[in-house]
């Protein structure tokens, strides 16, 4: 939210809420990729744990910017520009918030059950026949929940990508102070 007192400050909770998602977010992506390259099992509860958590934290920030607006952007750019900024906006936020609920699904469908830092929000569904397997619950809902999971990782990578490449070239070439508001700073 714009306050009131300085027309290009951002509010700390749209500060702080977008660093946590961010920080948190390039986190899970970092881990993701680790776990599927390396089989990295023992990964798994803090990656679920993290991404239920992130949730929570994406439906806050969509409320909030829902209810508050986007912020307006500093000086002057050319049209395509401003398009391109609010389409990788639009990018980040519905692929913050489809990542977390594809994993949920696939985890859940799979029959892995979810569970928040070692609480139990579903139960797995072990396999009578071999209890160290899990019998899914819906196979076709986990595996496209799978799938889209892996795709919603690439989008936003390249997305993250060029947000970044946008703040670069808004304070190093721009030079209109856009990245000082993200970073809390006047403008």
């Amino acid at each position: 939210m714009l306050r009131k007192d300085h027309l290009n400050q951002l509010s700390r909770p749209s500060i702080v809420l977008h660093w946590f998602i961010a920080l948190t977010i390039i986190g899970l992506l970092i881990s993701g990729i680790y776990m599927e390259e390396n089989h990295a099992y023992a990964v798994y509860p803090w990656h679920k744990s993290f991404g239920i958590l992130i949730l929570l934290f994406v439906v806050l920030r969509i409320f909030w910017r829902i209810y508050n607006g986007w912020p307006e952007p500093i000086g002057n750019h050319a049209r395509i520009e401003r398009i391109g900024a609010k389409a990788i906006h639009y990018v980040l936020i519905i692929a913050s918030l489809m990542m977390p609920l594809s994993g949920v699904l696939m985890s859940g469908f799979g029959g892995h059950g979810l569970q928040l830092f070692g609480l139990e929000l579903m139960a797995s569904n072990p396999d009578p026949v071999n209890p160290t397997k899990v019998l899914p619950i819906h196979v076709a809902v986990a595996r496209n929940a799978h799938q889209l999971h892996g795709i919603l990782g690439n989008v936003m990578i390249a997305a993250l990508i060029l947000h970044v490449l946008g703040a670069c070239k808004h304070h190093f070439l721009d030079k209109d102070g856009t990245l000082k508001r993200i970073l809390g700073r006047k403008v």
